[in-house]
């Protein structure tokens, strides 16, 4: 009898270490692991831990600073979608939030959406399952929305509510940046080298685990 009890002791033991250990593998693989952020004007960001073991915002920057615009100046447009930024000062509203945030790279951008099936050029649907997983609703919880752009030539606002455009910390020449793009007309997920670093456009930022706090 003493032996029955101890073999069942030990095989209930067994499985709170195996369920323990899938909980932990399915943390680390972004699954479960949220929080949020808070920046310096108060605008409270959720943040989550993607697949590729970093921790991104899931929802669009807002932060008030020189080189960033409201959508025609709406607050109600700023509170849905967030501000937009020219790339520079993409790159500076990210470093203001607590230490270790900033703009993700191109390959950044590249390697969390491969999770998901892959952008446009990097996948074998053309970016639609990556489309699908990651605009808001999808199933990364990752919420990318369309909050268009500010044109550097004229000050004009466009394509809000059809294009979701988010900078890239990547140059790819003096006067342009890499940029990805949630087209919600052809639901895809697509990546452009022509991002002219005055327009303004959405942010996401990001940050490595190792930076974060306890």
């Amino acid at each position: 009898m003493n032996s029955m009890k101890y073999g069942v002791n030990i095989q209930t033991r067994l499985l709170a270490i195996a369920i323990c250990f899938f909980c932990i593998n399915y943390e680390a693989n972004g699954q479960e692991q949220t929080g949020t952020l808070r920046d310096r004007d108060g605008n409270i960001y959720t943040i989550k831990i993607m697949p590729d073991n970093k921790k991104w915002m899931t929802v669009n920057l807002n932060i008030n600073i020189p080189g960033s615009y409201g959508y025609e100046n709406a607050e109600q447009k700023s509170n849905q979608y967030g501000r937009l930024y020219t790339w520079k000062s993409a790159q500076e509203g990210c470093k203001l939030l607590e230490k270790g945030w900033r703009l993700p790279t191109n390959e950044e951008w590249q390697k969390m959406a491969k999770w998901y099936g892959g952008v446009r050029d990097d996948s074998d649907d053309g970016g639609k399952a990556a489309y699908q997983a990651l605009i808001k609703g999808g199933s990364a919880a990752f919420n990318a929305v369309y909050g268009g752009r500010r044109d550097s030539a004229d000050g004009g606002y466009a394509r809000v509510g059809d294009h979701g455009f988010y900078w890239t910390a990547t140059e790819s020449d003096a006067a342009n940046a890499w940029l990805y793009n949630f087209g919600k007309n052809g639901k895809i997920l697509n990546r452009h080298q022509d991002g002219e670093k005055h327009m303004a456009i959405s942010v996401r930022c990001i940050s490595d685990i190792a930076n974060l706090k306890k």
